[in-house]
């Protein structure tokens, strides 16, 4: 094997932290070469450094914001489509592991060295890769305004908890959607609670596990509604996986959202921007990922 051809990108601070002083240990003895971040950010410049050093595996241990920067370093790399990907889920929320089939850090190390792969779609919004959703709207404001130290105390919960004071005070988002869908056009105008794009992820039924292998984004458009309508659904993990009146559903393979000039802001895999406009698409099986044996490619 060729010394890091297999690489494991580690944020030792992701979750409580406790990962930081075994996974190494375990990572080296399957043959991978740990690199650890010290600052935010460091996992885009380790990404790129494994694609420009043409690794064949890159682990990644951490929550779904480090996975995000690893993608977009792999990408900017040109090399995500070379590598394949593993997950290891030390963070809050481990979404993207969830929706694979990696029930923990234990079982994330097997699957990064012996788990089966799938060849899956890739997100792009405003040209940058996401894997498991991107989001506006109340839930994104919510992430921006959820402390780290009540992340750290009430995991998703905190989610939650910060969801429900926001909707007491969130204006709404005024929005243009256009989508290429699977049966056709679609437009749809007006205010929005928000706007819900998922890749790995589906906001409407129960499951939570999205298509990853069907080239189209399950896409949920949450109408406005009262803030006491909003708390009372439990707004935050436990709202997107219900049938709600007033949302919303398609699965698109372009979107474009408009803001009618006003900034919206976006929670891409945990990644924030701001955009007018926003242009959403699929790459079809652009990415290889290493799966749990509970991963179903076509969930119901």
């Amino acid at each position: 094997m060729q010394i890091g051809s297999r690489r494991c990108i580690l944020n030792p601070v992701s979750g409580d932290g406790e990962h930081a002083d075994y996974v190494p240990r375990l990572m080296e003895a399957r043959g991978f070469e740990v690199y650890e971040t010290e600052a935010a950010g460091d996992a885009v410049e380790l990404g790129r450094e494994a694609g420009r050093a043409e690794a064949s595996e890159v682990a990644v241990c951490g929550g779904d914001g480090t996975v995000n920067e690893v993608v977009r370093g792999l990408d900017d790399a040109d090399h995500l489509s070379d590598v394949t990907l593993s997950v290891i889920p030390t963070g809050t929320a481990n979404l993207l592991a969830g929706n694979v089939g990696i029930r923990d850090v234990e079982h994330g190390v097997e699957v990064a060295d012996t788990g089966a792969k799938r060849t899956v779609d890739v997100g792009v919004a405003g040209g940058e890769p996401f894997l498991v959703s991107c989001i506006a709207g109340l839930p994104a404001d919510a992430s921006v305004s959820t402390p780290s130290d009540l992340k750290e105390r009430f995991g998703t919960l905190a989610f939650l908890l910060t969801g429900a004071q926001e909707a007491l005070r969130f204006d709404g988002l005024d929005i243009t959607i256009a989508a290429v869908g699977e049966d056709g056009p679609f437009t749809w105008s007006g205010e929005a609670t928000c706007l819900l794009v998922g890749n790995a992820r589906k906001f409407v039924a129960e499951g939570g596990q999205a298509n990853m292998e069907d080239g189209l984004l399950d896409v949920a458009i949450v109408e406005q509604m009262p803030a006491g309508n909003l708390v009372a659904e439990a707004i935050g993990q436990r709202l997107l996986t219900l049938d709600t009146d007033g949302v919303t559903h398609v699965r698109a393979d372009e979107i474009t959202v408009d803001g009618h000039g006003e900034k919206l802001t976006f929670s891409r895999d945990g990644e924030l921007s701001t955009h007018e406009t926003l242009s959403l698409s699929v790459r079809e099986r652009a990415l290889t990922l290493r799966v749990g044996g509970s991963y179903e490619p076509n969930p119901e």
